[in-house]
């Protein structure tokens, strides 16, 4: 536990030194984009501002979710990392469904974009990007705002890459229609960049089986122990990014099993195969309660030869 919270509040630090680079940089890009007349830089700072709510939002979840649990909240307020993740995904989108308006009326009416304001701009910009992947780099795994934060300082990055290259063609050639296409690629690296993370945050809320975790595995797991006859009822979920949990109907092969032997079992398989820490598991001596239960049989591959399959309700 005080490994744990010795790297959240490494991971808020990391936040707060990216937090203020990213709003310095953002204001600086804005006020670029409206000076330099350039559209790539304007897209660039609206997903520069998306950076800025997710960190201050990623910063408010760490804060909140040390918060106890309490009796209306008995999973204390871990989730709230999540809301934040997926509030900053579709806040990304928002951002490039103005993108691409603005870009789609430039490309009919091609505005004039001064080339080499633009260049020193987006080059401080991929420096400040540079700087602050290093420093969230070392705690990217640790949450999924964490994650979230550190792809899209990567897809600034690569923004400002193509803002420098943007710049530089309309330097030589002059061709301004330049601006908005790079703007509509940003576009595209930032809907590609948030895509996971907006997928990965309603999986959680809608407790789907975690990323990489295979529940037909779990089961055939559980079953090969030593005294366990078969599962149902088996559910597995993330209560957070980082924290996985499970509950299941356990069968005992035969009433003089040591419940305590198998219990302690199956959870060291779940945590050391599988990494889940938080389980609920009722140990049933007979098949007695499962016909009683409506859609809570085995699946195929885990059901015992004792139980009659003709006895199932469906």
């Amino acid at each position: 536990m005080h490994d744990h919270d010795h790297s959240q509040g490494n991971s808020q630090q990391r936040l707060a030194i990216a937090l203020i680079l990213t709003t310095s940089y953002m204001v600086v890009e804005f006020g670029g984009g409206i000076l330099f007349n350039s559209l790539a830089l304007l897209a660039d700072a609206g997903h520069m501002l998306s950076d800025v709510m997710a960190l201050g939002l990623s910063w408010a979840a760490i804060q909140i979710g040390k918060r106890s649990a309490d009796d209306t909240h008995t999973f204390g307020f871990k989730r709230t990392e999540i809301l934040a993740a997926l509030f900053h995904g579709v806040a990304l989108w928002a951002i490039v469904g103005i993108i691409f308006y603005e870009a789609a009326h430039r490309f009919f009416a091609p505005e004039q974009v001064r080339g080499l304001g633009m260049l020193t701009v987006a080059s401080v910009g991929l420096a400040v990007n540079l700087i602050m992947a290093a420093v969230l780099f070392r705690s990217r795994r640790e949450n999924l705002n964490i994650k979230g934060a550190f792809l899209h300082v990567v897809s600034d990055a690569l923004g400002s890459m193509g803002a420098i290259v943007a710049a530089l063609i309309i330097i030589m050639t002059g061709h301004n229609w330049v601006d908005p296409l790079v703007s509509v690629l940003i576009g595209i690296l930032v809907l590609y960049a948030s895509w996971g993370l907006v997928t990965e945050s309603v999986r959680i809320l809608m407790e789907g089986v975690p990323t990489g975790l295979d529940i037909r595995e779990i089961e055939a797991k559980m079953v090969q122990l030593e005294g366990v006859c078969c599962v149902y009822d088996l559910h597995v979920w993330s209560i957070t990014s980082n924290r996985h949990a499970l509950s299941a109907h356990v069968v005992l092969a035969g009433e003089q099993d040591d419940r305590n032997r198998v219990l302690t079992e199956l959870n060291a398989i779940l945590e050391e195969r599988f990494h889940i820490d938080h389980t609920t598991i009722q140990l049933e001596a007979s098949h007695e309660m499962r016909p009683t239960c409506e859609r809570r049989f085995c699946r195929p591959g885990t059901a015992c030869t004792e139980f009659d399959a003709s006895d199932r309700q469906v």
